[in-house]
Formats: C-alpha cells, structure tokens, sequence
C-alpha cells in the first residue's frame, strides 16, 4: 500500500515536470514573447540547444508518465481491502426443530364461570 501512494507521489512531480518541460519549449510559431508583441525572441538555453535539451526532457518525462499510468493503473485494479474480508463467515443456521406432534387425546374444552367467562 505504501508504495501505491510513493509512485502516486512520483507520478504527480513526472506530470507536473512535463507541463513545465511542454511549457518552456518553442513553438513553431514562435515563443509566449513573439505572441504578445515582443521584439526579440529568447530561449532559456540559447537557440539550437534548448531545443534538444527540451525535446530530450519531453521524451524522458513523456514515456515516464505513460510508464507511471500503466503501473499505477494495475496496481489499483487490486484497491483496498474489504471491511469483511478478514471475518470468518457467519455459522450456518441450524435445523429447524420439528414441531410437537398433535396429541391423540382431545383437550377439554373450558368450563364457564357464573359471569360467564372462561376459566
């Protein structure tokens, strides 16, 4: 159980560094710079080098997180233990006991008293 919740935890810093890593790259139009006016367009790693640094990065984290998907998702299929699964079942319920056979001797009936009431 321990590990689910590390590799959930190395899962979530692989997805956040992709973002970052697909957010820092180049597009083919030009950078956040160019799209809001900018003069000159500038890369953190210099023109031809960041852009292999990058995709490198991208790749890496890439096949990381789909990696980390599959795992995480086998290892969920399996989820959580049942409340009950650890309790023994309950015993099963015993014969029902026979009813008492009627009698052959008839009961008398009942003897009525002055106010009319039965005993």
């Amino acid at each position: 159980m321990i590990v689910y919740y590390l590799l959930t935890t190395v899962y979530v810093v692989v997805c956040l560094v992709l973002l970052l890593v697909i957010l820092l790259q180049q597009g083919k139009g030009g950078d956040m710079a160019s799209a809001f006016g900018g003069g000159s367009s500038q890369t953190a790693f210099g023109a031809r080098g960041g852009a292999t640094v990058l995709s490198r990065a991208t790749t890496i984290f890439a096949v990381l997180f789909m990696v980390g998907a599959l795992v995480l998702a086998i290892l969920g299929q399996r989820g959580p233990g049942s409340l009950v699964s650890g309790t023994p079942a309950p015993a099963a319920p015993k014969a029902a006991v026979p009813a008492a056979k009627p009698s052959s001797t008839p009961v008398p009936a009942p003897t009525p008293t002055p106010t009319g009431r039965p005993k």
